[in-house]
């Protein structure tokens, strides 16, 4: 019998009654699969994704094995969906316990949104950016911000500018700079909240290389369908254990209090020496709020103070 994510994440006997639980890009993959596993653990569990079709049917397998669950529908290239998703997320629950900014993808083709930013960096990061700030005063005492990342970052360095026109497009630098921004997020969300004394802990991780996730259709050429019999070879990361990894990152009690760290699956990684630079996270956190045209969250005191 095929263990289940909780099962695999150990946190099999974890209670989640009461807790409310948004896990963004939650109609597919592993999303999809750690969506089920926390409202098996009796989260009331929010789902994300732009496919309303897939959104309702997760909805009618959550509810339908008696779990709680609501769907909200939202493109991640559109501000104005992902500020409305926060105001839904807020105005239909009393607090926020779990965010997982799990939304995002690979993308080969470049284009621009209508910020003037290239896509792949607005859908993975500028999105998760605004929702995370928009939801700040909504995540209750104790809550986890958990983002997905990747291994891929380490095969970029920060590169602001190239996000701004599409002059040499690589849909794998893209895919790579948007992971690294993933864990420089997760890094500056955990110094910031701790400045402001919020007790709110914020990880990144890497949930394995997962081509049954449906990662796998993104890629150029014929890789997809070269791709896909290695689904079932042993060693090759499951849609399972990648949601393993998401429902670890959200809810064991192992991981209570810890935050400004990197996982690789459900262990300890280190990030690139780029991913650990305070000035870099510092700059894209800046930088990111410009771009959105909003007040830069959790803005640092002592630069409050400078300007107040």
């Amino acid at each position: 019998m095929t263990r289940s994510p909780e099962a695999r994440a150990a946190v099999s006997d974890v209670d989640c009654t009461g807790q409310q639980a948004l896990i963004t890009g939650s109609t597919s993959g592993i999303g999809r699969a750690a969506a089920l596993a926390l409202a098996r653990l009796g989260a009331d569990v929010i789902i994300h994704g732009r496919d309303k079709r897939a959104g309702e049917a997760l909805l009618e397998e959550i509810t339908d094995a008696g779990g709680t669950a609501t769907f909200v529908q939202a493109d991640f290239a559109d501000v104005d969906a992902v500020s409305a998703l926060a105001e839904t997320v807020r105005a239909e629950t009393d607090g926020l316990d779990v965010l997982v900014n799990n939304a995002g993808g690979f993308f080969r083709e470049g284009r621009v949104t209508a910020l003037d930013v290239e896509y792949t960096f607005h859908v993975n990061h500028l999105a998760p950016y605004l929702l995370t700030s928009d939801l700040l005063e909504h995540l209750r005492p104790g809550a986890r911000v958990v983002t997905t990342a990747s291994a891929a970052h380490q095969a970029a360095d920060l590169d602001l500018e190239r996000t701004r026109h599409l002059e040499g497009y690589s849909g794998t630098w893209a895919y790579s700079h948007s992971k690294l921004a993933n864990v420089l997020f997760g890094a500056e969300l955990d110094r910031r909240l701790e400045e402001h004394g919020r007790d709110v802990t914020s990880n990144s991780l890497h949930p394995g290389a997962i081509p049954g996730s449906g990662f796998s259709r993104f890629l150029p050429g014929p890789l997809p369908r070269l791709l896909k019999p290695f689904d079932a070879l042993p060693g090759v990361t499951s849609v399972a254990d990648g949601a393993a990894a998401l429902c670890f990152a959200a809810v064991s009690p192992r991981l209570e209090g810890v935050s400004g760290r990197y996982f690789s699956e459900q262990r300890l990684g280190t990030p690139s020496a780029t991913a650990r630079d305070r000035e870099c996270a510092r700059r894209l956190w800046t930088y990111s709020a410009d771009v959105l045209g909003i007040d830069e969250p959790l803005a640092s005191l002592g630069q409050a103070a400078e300007t107040g």
